[in-house]
């Protein structure tokens, strides 16, 4: 499953891609909203099933975002007033990184809960999109009927293992916790890339 790390990565990919006055601050801010859905890791102990639905549902994204534009609209912005008039924009940007870098690689590995709490089924849209000789355009990541992996389950029957949640309940004595920093060779290079365009990112805005 993608780490903490891998969300970050994503989330200052968008931040790179699209603020445009790039600084410390701003890179932190939007990466902050890519780090949030995991908190729910921690929900996740007094709330079953929690983890993956509490904050990585995408009405998060969808109120937050509303919320921005209802801000930024108004003349006495209460981003502006605290933030500078860049103050919209970045939590704009903070949106698309939690929605594309905190819920999004979740949602497309082990899934998500993608409408907690108005309907509560974890959907994975794990598949592929491929042009076939025989079989035309073939995409596998929304299946309908009973044989498909897109609906994973709900809140009472779907536990992620983490490290600070390690089993469904109690977790048992002396159980392995293991804390993942990148799983695959395809997070490891998101991290790198997001790494070479933040760094490209700073030496454009400070020539």
């Amino acid at each position: 499953m993608p780490s903490t790390v891998v969300h970050v990565a994503f989330g200052a990919l968008v931040a790179a891609a699209l603020l445009r006055e790039f600084d410390a601050p701003a890179l932190a801010a939007v990466c902050g909203f890519a780090a949030l859905p995991d908190l729910d890791t921690f929900l996740g102990i007094w709330v079953a099933g929690g983890h993956r639905a509490i904050l990585h549902t995408a009405l998060l994204p969808f109120l937050l975002g509303a919320v921005v534009v209802w801000d930024a609209r108004r003349a006495d912005s209460w981003l502006r007033g605290r933030f500078g008039n860049r103050g919209p924009q970045v939590a704009g940007v903070g949106v698309v990184a939690l929605a594309l870098g905190g819920i999004g690689p979740d949602l497309m590995t082990n899934g998500v809960n993608l409408l907690y709490p108005v309907h509560d089924t974890f959907y994975a849209f794990d598949g592929q999109l491929k042009l076939s000789s025989t079989e035309g355009v073939v995409q596998t990541f929304v299946e309908f009927g009973e044989d498909t992996d897109t609906v994973v389950g709900t809140t009472e029957t779907v536990h992620y293992r983490t490290g600070v949640d390690a089993a469904k309940g109690q977790d048992p004595k002396n159980v392995e916790r293991v804390f993942p920093v990148v799983m695959s060779g395809m997070q490891l290079l998101v991290v790198v890339t997001s790494a070479v365009a933040v760094v490209g990112r700073f030496r454009e805005a400070n020539r």
